[in-house]
């Protein structure tokens, strides 16, 4: 009644924590979501870095798919540039460079590891899988494989981890995200998901020298029965096989256990 505008929660100038009334009026404009700050002292101030949020919108608006001979319907989205990681997270040698010297060095070497070390290991794996559940608790319509990305980056730093995705010979997310068709190893970008896909989310993290690896294969919505029949018996497959783990197994017999379920399917 008094006609002032509403607050709408604190000014979003890094360390003004004021609650704030004015919008941005060009995300307005551009129909993005609302930013707020308390004054016009505090908006000029913070312009130059928010102005990003108007130009990754316009990249994003511009971009176009690449030609190619695509196998089904999905087709690549915009991508956002890398994200960086704090200084005090222990990153792997490629973490700078892009090229994973050690492993490329090693690639013929299988070490046995002490008690000590498969501790460490166990570690970086329970760190993956708790990453991993918080990014299948995001899966579902509309939401972008993007969104998922900032998330995991965000849940791997908490953790004192660091995303072993993020730059390995120069891959610029943190997660891999592979929708339908897509094989594995997808780069998160702009597309939203929508009802009736299904999506592969790979985690691996880096922590205590170890990275932890595992992924998992999401329904979106309600999906049709032959999707589901692909992802159950994924799952299976994966099962039979991680039994048959034990001393004096060839590892070239995994292979032969998935490959018979799934003919048998």
């Amino acid at each position: 009644s008094s006609g002032k505008k509403p607050t709408c929660g604190p000014c979003a100038l890094p360390g003004c924590g004021k609650m704030a009334t004015l919008q941005c009026p060009k995300c307005l404009k551009l129909g993005l979501p609302s930013t707020y700050y308390c004054d016009k002292k505090c908006f000029t101030q913070a312009w130059k870095a928010h102005n990003q949020i108007h130009k990754e919108h316009a990249r994003r608006l511009a971009f176009k798919p690449p030609s190619f001979a695509y196998t089904g319907k999905l087709r690549p989205h915009y991508v956002t540039p890398m994200r960086k990681v704090p200084a005090h997270i222990k990153k792997p040698d490629y973490a700078i460079s892009g090229t994973p010297v050690s492993e490329m060095r090693d690639k013929d070497k299988v070490v046995i590891l002490n008690e000590k070390q498969i501790e460490g290991l166990r570690e970086a794996c329970r760190v993956g899988r708790e990453v991993l559940d918080l990014a299948g608790h995001m899966v579902k319509p509309g939401v972008t494989t993007e969104e998922i990305d900032v998330k995991v980056h965000q849940w791997c730093i908490e953790r004192g981890a660091y995303p072993s995705p993020l730059n390995y010979h120069n891959f610029p997310k943190s997660c891999c995200t592979s929708p339908n068709e897509v094989i594995c190893h997808g780069i998160p970008d702009a597309r939203p998901l929508q009802e009736g896909d299904i999506v592969n989310i790979d985690i691996t993290v880096y922590k205590n020298g170890f990275h932890g690896d595992l992924n998992e294969t999401f329904l979106v919505g309600e999906v049709d029965e032959e999707s589901k029949k692909l992802v159950r018996t994924t799952y299976e497959s994966l099962m039979l096989a991680i039994r048959a783990c034990k001393p004096d197994f060839f590892i070239r017999d995994f292979g032969k256990i998935i490959s018979k379920h799934c003919n048998r399917k």
